[in-house]
């Protein structure tokens, strides 16, 4: 059995993301053999990363093992790291190694983008991947912790500057999120400062917060937001990023806490194939969902640029890819029983941004505009029912209860190297993985900071 099994077609999935998951799911029953690749070895439910970031959840809760989801099905999953592909040979290039491959599903998704500005990313990390969460909520964490031993009030009140640079759903969420963190959930903690004293600023360079969203719902997003007590900047552009803060043309921002929420990347996976890309560097696939000239090689979820019946460009959106890995399993079976290919179609169900707890604002089904309470039920029934496994989801619910009714964040733990106060006071390196710590001493006794020249994004 096993040798007729070697002797398969081979698909190979590179991603174990939504779109990726779904190709392997909707596939295993095929007369295929199925490698997964990923560079992890669990699926990651992205969308409540901000959660994990800002204390309400565990990373376990919104990840799972993909040997565990696929395994059982037969499907093969290889940790690696992929390089690039060779189309002509028909194989993954590997960064120890090589696959070949009859079929071939590019999911390897995309990457913070700091428009030409990479030196920012230590200063101001994104949220992609549970490292970045957890990282994101030791820095905020550990801002308060500083904070309550220090007895200068300048270094204080830096200690207690939040900025999240980008206004679309990830940022929203984030700076919502962060607000209730130092409004309701850490009062009470600290015995020598108040945590609402907290200064959370959300910067967003058009003017508008989620811009992709009617205008009505943006202004009712910025105004639930600025209930919650952040400051939303719009129409302001980032010229720099440094330790010891953010730069706005001239004005600068002192800040002990950076986090990047204004740009992604495609994957650079795509590079490699030899074909056209938009301009943010994703595939411009076939209806199908193949690559031009490649009839054996399918680009999913956010790495694939593809355009609904609407002739809109189909969204980064979960859903989105979920359907995407789903239509090319079809697909791909389709081509082992002689069947021509079906083009893709989206069916939009719609996508919601929270804005705090209890509140959000979205669009369901193209057309009806939910905001408040109504909408937040909508995104929590969604991401519930999206939710991997029966564990998962029961304990993600559990949680969001839990949250909802006292108020409470459960993952309030800080991992990783913990600074010393005389360390942020006399302004020395900090450990490693406390990139972005300011140079508080450097802050306090210098007068107002020389803007640098303007960098353009």
């Amino acid at each position: 059995m096993k040798t007729n099994r070697e002797n398969l077609p081979h698909v190979v999935i590179l991603g174990g993301g939504f779109a990726g998951l779904y190709a392997a799911r909707h596939l295993y029953k095929a007369p295929v053999r199925i490698t997964l690749v990923d560079r992890h070895n669990h699926h990651l439910f992205q969308p409540l990363l901000y959660q994990v970031a800002t204390a309400t959840l565990s990373p376990s809760e919104i990840a799972a093992p993909l040997r565990g989801l696929l395994g059982p099905h037969g499907v093969g999953v290889l940790l690696a790291d992929v390089q690039g592909v060779d189309t002509a040979g028909k194989r993954v290039l590997l960064a120890d190694g090589e696959l070949t491959y009859d079929f071939l599903v590019i999911a390897t998704g995309a990457t913070h983008s700091y428009f030409g500005n990479d030196q920012w990313a230590k200063f101001a990390p994104g949220l992609k991947s549970i490292e970045d969460a957890v990282e994101i909520r030791r820095r905020v964490l550990m801002a308060f912790e500083l904070a309550e031993r220090e007895t200068d009030p300048e270094i204080r009140r830096s200690l207690l500057n939040f900025v999240i640079i980008g206004g679309g759903p990830t940022g929203v969420e984030l700076a919502g999120s962060l607000a209730e963190i130092s409004r309701n959930s850490l009062p009470g903690d600290f015995k020598n400062i108040d945590p609402r004293e907290a200064r959370i600023i959300l910067i967003e360079g058009v003017k508008n917060v989620l811009p992709v969203y009617p205008e009505d719902l943006s202004l009712k997003a910025r105004r639930a937001l600025e209930k919650l007590g952040v400051e939303v900047r719009t129409g302001a552009r980032v010229t720099n990023i440094d330790e010891t803060g953010v730069f706005i043309g001239e004005e600068h921002i002192p800040a002990r806490t950076v986090v990047w929420a204004a740009g992604v990347a495609a994957s650079p996976v795509a590079r490699t194939l030899g074909v056209e890309l938009d301009r943010a560097g994703r595939v411009l696939v076939a209806p199908e969902l193949t690559v031009p000239g490649h009839e054996d090689i399918f680009v999913v979820g956010d790495l694939a640029s593809v355009k609904g019946d609407d002739g809109k460009p189909v969204p980064g959106l979960a859903p989105a890819a979920m359907q995407m890995g789903k239509q090319a399993a079809a697909n791909i079976r389709r081509r082992l029983e002689g069947k021509p290919m079906q083009p893709f179609k989206y069916w939009d169900r719609g996508s919601y941004a929270v804005i705090g707890r209890g509140h959000a604002v979205g669009i369901a089904f193209r057309r009806f505009k939910q905001s408040g309470f109504p909408a937040w039920a909508a995104w929590l029934l969604i991401h519930i029912t999206f939710l991997i496994g029966f564990r998962s989801r029961l304990a993600v619910l559990l949680n969001w209860a839990y949250s909802y009714l006292t108020f409470a964040k459960s993952a309030r733990i800080i991992t990783g190297p913990t600074p010393r106060l005389d360390q942020v006071e006399q302004g020395r390196a900090l450990p490693a993985g406390s990139a972005s710590a300011v140079d508080v001493a450097a802050r306090v006794h210098a007068t107002r900071p020389e803007a640098p020249p303007p960098v353009t994004h």
